[in-house]
């Protein structure tokens, strides 16, 4: 998670209560970076608490946010940042070009969730999870998420376009991580992301659309 502005930046790193020497490296990192800012968790309390914790941290202008599995290369930020620029735009949202190497069983899983949340809610995103967001920071800290778990790129996503910010979508180059595996399509994950769907749906539908 990065937070900019005018050149300066400062770097949020929330480590999800990890259980290996990931803490003390981050904070031997810190004491010889001004930029590095650390949050820890004492325990693993998923997705969306990761990302609200440090979305609370934020204080600059502008707020990007990626998994630290470098899904793409990070030279794109350049590219988001002019095209928030030239475009005035609220929110630059990427999607992947090419998701072969996740395999079959993933795609679809990914093609199935982005056609729900458009049938559900009217979003027309094409890659609603994909960790590639920079947002302005003032209208992210107005959206008071509330997804605990992974719904909450969604619910990102669905609250810009409510709020009637100017969301822009560039595709990106998607790398498959190279260490460890994700759980996102594992059937907890999902069952999580059903029912904060079904939880959130009736306040989320409820904020008049802003045009």
């Amino acid at each position: 998670m990065l937070s900019e502005i005018s050149g300066d930046f400062e770097i949020i790193v929330v480590d999800d209560g990890s259980t290996d020497r990931t803490a003390e490296i981050l904070e031997s990192l810190r004491q010889s970076r001004s930029y590095l800012v650390v949050v820890h968790h004492d325990r693993n309390r998923g997705l969306g608490q990761t990302l609200r914790s440090g979305f609370d941290r934020c204080r600059n202008d502008v707020t990007f946010y990626s998994d630290a599995d470098l899904p793409f290369d990070f030279f794109e930020l350049r590219r988001a940042l002019r095209v928030m620029t030239l475009k005035n735009a609220d929110l630059v949202v990427g999607f992947r070009h090419d998701r072969t190497d996740e395999g079959f069983v993933r795609m679809l899983y990914s093609f199935t969730y982005n056609w729900l949340i458009r049938l559900a809610f009217g979003l027309r995103i094409r890659d609603v999870n994909f960790s590639f967001k920079l947002i302005r920071t003032p209208a992210l800290h107005a959206m008071k998420l509330q997804s605990e778990g992974s719904f909450i790129d969604a619910e990102m996503l669905i609250k810009a376009d409510r709020m009637g910010l100017f969301i822009c979508q560039i595709g990106v180059d998607y790398f498959k991580r190279r260490f460890g595996s994700s759980n996102l399509s594992s059937p907890g994950t999902i069952a999580k992301i059903v029912r904060e769907m079904v939880h959130q749906y009736p306040a989320i539908t409820r904020i008049k659309k802003r045009t």
